[in-house]
């Protein structure tokens, strides 16, 4: 068993574990409790009221987050060439088709998004195997299969994120960085969570928002009162 450092139980004697802290209350601890030497990721976990097992209750999607997320996101643009300019003046990182394909099948995975126009998912389909896993597969609920390929881009790099919910019924989502301001932070989880609550499914049944937390990299996480949100 890993010892607890000094740093650790400071850190950790922060954070009341009987208390369910308001949202605005745990954007500004999430900072205050922040013990790496680089600008960590701020992540919220929801649990919610569904069975994931059911098709119509299986909550993915995608929100645009009003002050990003703090990180560049490497996109790679799969099209016919007819397309690449738009990509690439879009701001794509990578666009082409077959290269990247044969790289893709090779193990190569250096990238953030996928983003694909419809015509050519027939030659991505094969990837499953590999994007899947790693949560890149393109996908037009996601907005990641589309002809508007310079939209996508621009949405990506501006702060548009995609979710999706595990098998535990939890929604797993970066929303920011430590060096932001705890308003930031806020109106970020905020939006994720408001976007959730839009997606309700009319099966669900009972409470909605079961449980919500928030963690920096390598921070233990803060429990909020659902009803801080609503």
């Amino acid at each position: 068993m890993a010892k607890i450092t000094k740093k650790r139980k400071a850190v950790e004697a922060k954070v009341d574990k009987n208390k369910e802290y308001s949202l605005n209350e745990a954007a500004s601890l999430v900072k205050g409790i922040n013990t790496t030497k680089f600008d960590s990721s701020v992540d919220v976990h929801i649990r919610l009221g569904v069975d994931p097992k059911k098709a119509d209750q299986a909550i993915r999607g995608t929100v645009s987050l009003p002050h990003g997320t703090g990180k560049t996101k490497r996109v790679l643009v799969l099209c016919t060439p007819d397309k690449e300019a738009e990509a690439k003046g879009a701001g794509a990182d990578f666009v082409g088709l077959d290269e990247f394909v044969q790289k893709i099948e090779g193990g190569w995975t250096d990238i953030d998004v996928i983003i694909a126009t419809p015509s050519v998912m027939p030659k991505i389909g094969k990837l499953g195997k590999v994007l899947g896993p790693r949560n890149l597969m393109p996908n037009p609920k996601t907005g990641t299969v589309t002809n508007d390929v310079a939209a996508a881009v621009n949405d990506v790099k501006g702060g548009k994120i995609a979710f999706k919910i595990d098998k535990a019924g939890i929604i797993h989502a970066s929303i920011g960085r430590v060096s932001f301001e705890p308003k930031k932070i806020a109106e970020n989880a905020q939006e994720l969570i408001n976007t959730l609550v839009r997606m309700k499914p009319a099966t669900a049944k009972g409470t909605y928002l079961k449980g919500i937390s928030m963690a920096a990299t390598m921070s233990p996480g803060i429990a909020i009162d659902t009803k801080s949100v609503s």
